[in-house]
């Protein structure tokens, strides 16, 4: 790292927040959009670099190399917030289940129970979102639509989980409206869960990264995820995935 590679990291995260900023005047929302830098593959000392600027919450996709950082940025910076968004192999699920506070990618009731018995009973409850397949291509995770809330309504009997809402990565697109068209479908099951599980605090909905976070704040995204406008181009040369 040096002054110059610090610079170009703030002078890019500064201009992310300045979209999400104007997406919402957009979008008249008067709810903050949270901001999730996905750090996945990049050193610590950009989560240093951010954290000093005062991003809070951080995406990673593998756990190993998640928990090395949560344990490493655990003294100087405490109150980070560590959100796993990767695919969940079972023979993971306890070092999620210890060590981050989100989970954004569940997609199966097997592994949402496994992360039940394996949270701590002396950490808050993990909270959780289910990964939909919103434009249902064979070759991505999640559950289709009309699999969300039979698996909502397991979920939502596991003490140790408290189930937030939905993510998703859709069909990439090229247009605004075509950008559109699959997180408006992500708000209206989002709408349908909560009128299904009343009293449940089902208010999230995590969508949009980097080429479309404006199209997800217009249908109601609460956090968009982004990484290479934040962190640039991923290098997966150094870093082994885990």
């Amino acid at each position: 790292m040096n002054s110059k590679e610090k610079a170009q990291l703030l002078t890019r995260y500064q201009t992310v927040k300045q979209r999400i900023i104007q997406a919402e005047k957009e979008a008249g929302r008067t709810d903050p959009v949270t901001l999730l830098a996905v750090s996945k593959t990049k050193p610590l000392w950009m989560i240093d670099t951010l954290a000093e600027a005062g991003q809070r919450d951080f995406g990673e996709n593998y756990v190993q190399e998640g928990v090395e950082k949560i344990l490493a940025s655990a003294e100087r910076y405490p109150d980070l917030i560590w959100h796993f968004i990767g695919p969940i192999q079972s023979n993971k699920t306890k070092h999620i289940a210890q060590h981050f506070q989100w989970v954004h990618s569940i997609e199966r009731f097997k592994i949402a129970r496994r992360l039940n018995e394996q949270r701590p009973e002396q950490l808050p409850p993990l909270q959780v979102l289910i990964e939909v397949n919103i434009s249902q291509e064979p070759s991505k995770s999640g559950v289709l639509p009309e699999a969300v809330l039979p698996l909502a309504q397991q979920i939502v009997d596991l003490p140790q989980l408290q189930l937030r809402g939905l993510m998703c990565i859709p069909q990439k697109a090229d247009s605004l409206d075509a950008q559109r068209q699959p997180f408006h479908a992500m708000q209206q099951l989002l709408k349908q869960l909560q009128t299904e599980l009343p009293g449940q605090p089902i208010d999230t909905l995590s969508m949009g990264m980097s080429a479309d976070l404006e199209a997800a704040i217009l249908e109601g995204a609460t956090i968009v995820r982004i990484g290479t406008d934040i962190f640039g181009a991923r290098d997966y040369g150094t870093t082994t995935p885990h």
